[in-house]
């Protein structure tokens, strides 16, 4: 069996759906329960990514209740995957039994957990290779914010530091959060914290989220928030109609774009990405070293970081293409030729001769420009060359860049009023050599560590 996250990501792109349909029987007898949850996945099946019933429909109908559980996830199409909403949470010794009668009783590939108790009550879980684990972060009822937007020590809300303590208890292949679309910014700040990792997104539809609220947890790949819907699917006139509905709906916010993935190799191969100890111009120590001037060296290369560039910008409109000097000229110019865009730059210093030009390039007051970047940190460098765009009349509004090294940058960016598109992060670089076996497990988990502080 593929583990549970890797059939997700498959099913997304197959279904072209980031549906999760949910399976919460509201009947009076296990077998009317039965005959609703059959009959709503044979008619949501084609538009579904993924189906969640919920534990408490069932088990309320006793013992019967089970044995319908049980018989419902295994109805459901083996290339769709299970999540079990069952919220479990409790010391290791229980939350071994709780883990065992999710996976291999009822037989689902993954399962909500409560992560109040600590890691320890969620190790368990993690312990059963290839199923998921869904941890809740900010949900989407009502009486949430009274205790998950308490301030904690060091900043921020119990919500974020629940997302940075489960970001450290296992990686996107492994673990995901529950975070409800009801409220977008919490959301956009915990994608922040958990750049790679899945989203559960509750609140669309019956409790008032509209689709579009999502939009703040989408990964740079334009997937990774996957959206559970009930009561508007499965009390509709036509259940799977209405998932055809709600699956376009959504389909229009997440332009999903495949992810990248020979970058990584290419990026190691060229030496571009390198590991083991080297202290950067800040001092200081890391594990890892991104030297993306290596590519002017590897042609072949070069083409294909400009087809993943001109992907992002796809999506973009824009006047011209503007690099960010020096570092990025180069890779701007291959990105600018592979679109057949125009492209503009700012002097750190104006001309003394000539035309005693600020920007090089052809352009008019007015027009807009799209930044190109290699790697963002801090976002400085950014800002300054966007400053000086501005300051010749051009606007600014967006910066993609090849890979996103600190999500931090985000919010310096933001409040330069630029918009930050990654082509990919510095994380899903380190899981996608760690998945092909091209780096040591050492290495592996020192860089992770490293992007975790």
């Amino acid at each position: 069996m593929k583990p549970f996250f890797g059939a997700l990501e498959d099913r997304v792109r197959s279904s072209r759906s980031i549906l999760c349909v949910g399976l919460d029987p509201r009947c009076d007898s296990a077998l009317e329960a039965r005959s609703r949850c059959l009959s709503l996945i044979e008619a949501t099946a084609p538009w579904a990514a993924a189906f969640k019933p919920n534990v408490a429909f069932f088990e309320a109908l006793g013992p019967h209740g089970l044995e319908v559980l049980i018989e419902v996830v295994a109805a459901v199409p083996s290339e769709i995957p299970v999540i079990l909403d069952a919220k479990r949470g409790d010391i290791p010794s229980s939350a071994a039994a709780y883990a065992v009668a999710c996976f291999d009783v009822i037989g689902a590939g993954s399962v909500t957990v409560s992560p109040y108790l600590g890691t320890d009550a969620i190790e368990p879980f993690l312990a059963h290779p290839g199923r998921g684990v869904w941890v809740l972060c900010r949900t989407s009822n009502r009486g949430a914010a009274g205790i998950q937007e308490m301030a904690v020590e060091g900043g921020g809300d119990l919500a974020e530091a629940v997302a940075g303590a489960a970001k450290g208890w296992a990686g996107p292949d492994r673990l995901g959060l529950v975070v409800g679309a009801t409220d977008s910014e919490a959301l956009g700040r915990v994608r922040e914290i958990v750049p790679e990792h899945w989203v559960l997104a509750p609140g669309v539809g019956a409790q008032g989220a509209e689709p579009g609220a999502i939009a703040a947890g989408l990964r740079t790949d334009g997937s990774g928030v996957l959206v559970p819907i009930s009561r508007a699917i499965a009390d509709a006139a036509d259940p799977g109609a209405a998932a055809a509905d709600f699956r376009e709906r959504l389909a229009a916010v997440t332009p999903v774009r495949a992810r990248p993935r020979r970058l990584a190799a290419d990026l190691h191969d060229s030496g571009c990405i390198r590991f083991g100890q080297f202290t950067l111009r800040s001092g200081v120590v890391s594990p890892v070293y991104i030297d993306l001037r290596r590519l002017a060296g590897h042609p072949a290369v070069m083409r294909r970081v400009a087809a993943a560039y001109a992907q992002v910008l796809g999506g973009l409109s824009f006047d011209h293409l503007g690099a960010v000097p020096y570092g990025a000229i180069g890779i701007g110019t291959a990105v600018a030729l592979q679109m057949g865009s125009s492209l503009v730059w700012p002097r750190l210093q104006p001309k003394e001769h000539g035309t005693g030009a600020s920007v090089e390039g052809m352009w008019s007051t007015g027009e807009t420009v799209v930044l190109i970047d290699d790697v963002v940190t801090s976002g400085a460098s950014a800002i300054e060359a966007a400053q000086g765009l501005r300051g010749a009349g051009l606007v600014v509004e967006e910066l993609v860049v090849l890979i996103e090294r600190d999500p931090a940058a985000r919010r310096e960016l933001a409040q330069a009023g630029i918009r930050l598109h990654p082509v990919t992060t510095l994380e899903a670089l380190v899981a996608d050599l760690t998945a092909v076996g091209a780096i040591s497990t050492g290495d592996a988990e020192a860089a992770e560590e490293f992007i975790r502080r």
